[in-house]
């Protein structure tokens, strides 16, 4: 091969002996040229598919953070410092309920830990009951939080030993605490039995601890972990903050915790304004469930009684008495009315402005949370903590325990709703007895009140069941002492307006 420079130009000009023809130099380079605009092709749009990528995880907390009024995030704080404590052993639990039932339980789980000095293991979730949701304890809350932010008081663990797993033949103790127990029971009966049992496990946890009588650190503990340490994950979080954004920009609104849903009517006998097709689908419910002990009910004993969650017409009436008129929001807080858009209907013409979550998110939003009503529900407590006003229309674990947040944050309105008087009105304004103002006046006389004040937890000591619940009124976390006396007054008896 022989290489030649002709001067001036700079051009080389090689000369090889072996010639290769022109006609086959030609394909070869169109080859070579179409291969690198395929490549080049290629690596461009894979880059923009990575910039597209990158540019949405960077606007998304951009897009949360936006949510000013009601994302409001605390400064992360250095970790506490771990408690340091010889463990009695491993307590292990399954909840049982509802998503509110098992936050409460999850809390006096926590304080029965640190009594007896055990090691809690992260709770599970129930997954058997009527609405069957699969959803694990970190599907919900954020469980990296819940075990860093309780590490001054008990150690948690995301798991047994292996040590202790029942495939290496270890067999746990399980059992079901007594109801309403106090320390003297946990201390005196259960702590012995980790002598020989290193692993208990607590496989029903609803009510298993005392409203009263309690020492005031283990109350306390009990506050902390509902107001603090049981947060909700970022995406339900994230999601929530959005609703109450929403419902926010366009005004006060209500949270109405409509509990008018299927499981409600079935499980307590309440089929008032139903058609009889639909009650004899409620009582084929009922009867489906073997443990459900109260089979044969008279619907409207129970619903003189108060004991029958408000029909959506009957919380209209009641809404409209109280003051409320056309043009405030009313959210409602629940799961799929019973009767749907027919028993919705006088509530959505008395107040056009009615909402729902399904109403204010786009369906794929609410998508990764369809068939967890658990995740659904914690969407409506939020809403519900964060409304102008709260009012439940029956008094279940949701309504409680949103109560006592809404009490933690300032005694925000709450009007519980004296189903039993209620119930006397509407009939008298129905059959004409009472006309409208006199109708209206008495709603109002009767809730004065009952509106979230500063008030004693009511002790019954031989009745437990009856008095007032620790969570929707924990007055030792409100006031700085035992009680709220320093509160208590006439002038705290709220108004609607």
């Amino acid at each position: 091969m022989e290489i030649r420079s002709e001067g001036g130009g700079g051009c080389v000009q090689v000369k090889c002996d072996n010639k290769v023809p022109p006609a086959q130099v030609i394909p070869r380079t169109r080859l070579q040229v179409w291969f690198i605009r395929v490549c080049s092709s290629i690596l461009i749009w894979t880059c923009l598919v990575q910039l597209m990528a990158v540019g949405e995880l960077w606007e998304q907390p951009r897009r949360v953070s936006n949510l000013t009024n009601v994302l409001i995030r605390e400064p992360a704080r250095p970790l506490v410092v771990a408690r340091n404590y010889i463990s009695n052993g491993f307590l292990k639990v399954s909840c049982n309920g509802g998503l509110n039932q098992m936050r409460a339980a999850i809390c006096d789980m926590v304080a029965v830990a640190r009594l007896l000095n055990l090691t809690l293991v992260v709770p599970e979730l129930d997954k058997t009951s009527f609405w069957a949701d699969p959803s694990n304890f970190d599907d919900i809350f954020d469980v990296k939080h819940f075990i860093d932010s309780l590490r001054d008081e008990v150690r948690i663990v995301r798991r047994l030993p292996k040590r202790f797993n029942r495939k290496y033949g270890y067999q746990p103790l399980q059992m079901p605490p007594v109801s309403w127990s106090n320390e003297e029971y946990y201390l005196q009966k259960v702590l012995p039995l980790f002598s020989k049992y290193k692993v208990m496990h607590f496989n029903r946890t609803d009510t298993r601890l005392a409203n009263n009588g309690i020492s005031l650190d283990l109350q306390k503990l009990r506050c902390r972990v509902n107001f603090q340490a049981l947060k909700f994950t970022p995406e339900i979080e994230a999601l929530g903050y959005k609703l109450v954004q929403i419902l926010q920009s366009k005004g006060p609104f209500v949270a109405l915790h409509l509990r008018y849903e299927m499981d409600m009517l079935a499980f307590s006998g309440c089929t008032h304004g139903c058609t009889q097709e639909e009650a004899e689908e409620l009582k084929r419910l009922r009867y489906a469930f073997p443990w459900w002990r109260e089979k044969e009910i008279v619907s409207e004993e129970k619903r003189l009684q108060g004991l029958c969650p408000l029909t959506p017409e009957e919380a209209t009436l009641v809404l409209q008495a109280l003051g409320f008129d056309k043009d405030m929001q009313i959210y409602i807080a629940s799961g799929e009315i019973y009767g749907s858009q027919r028993r919705l209907a006088a509530l959505r013409t008395a107040f056009p402005r009615f909402a729902k979550k399904e109403m204010l998110l786009e369906p794929e939003e609410l998508q990764q949370f369809q068939n967890h009503s658990s995740q659904m529900a914690a969407l409506d407590f939020m809403v519900s903590v964060a409304s102008n006003v709260f009012i439940p229309t029956y008094d279940g674990n949701m309504a409680r325990l949103v109560e006592g947040h809404r009490r933690y944050l300032g005694f925000k309105k709450t009007i519980k709703l004296d189903r039993r008087k209620l119930i006397e009105l509407v009939d008298l304004h129905h059959n004409g007895t009472l006309d409208w103002d006199e109708f209206s006046f008495s709603v109002r006389i009767a809730h004065g009140k009952r509106m979230g004040q500063p008030t004693r937890r009511l002790v019954m000591v031989d009745k437990p069941k009856e008095e007032d619940y620790f969570y929707s009124n924990p007055q030792e976390c409100l006031c700085g002492g035992t009680s709220c006396d320093d509160l208590l007054g006439s002038g705290n008896i709220s108004t609607i307006q």
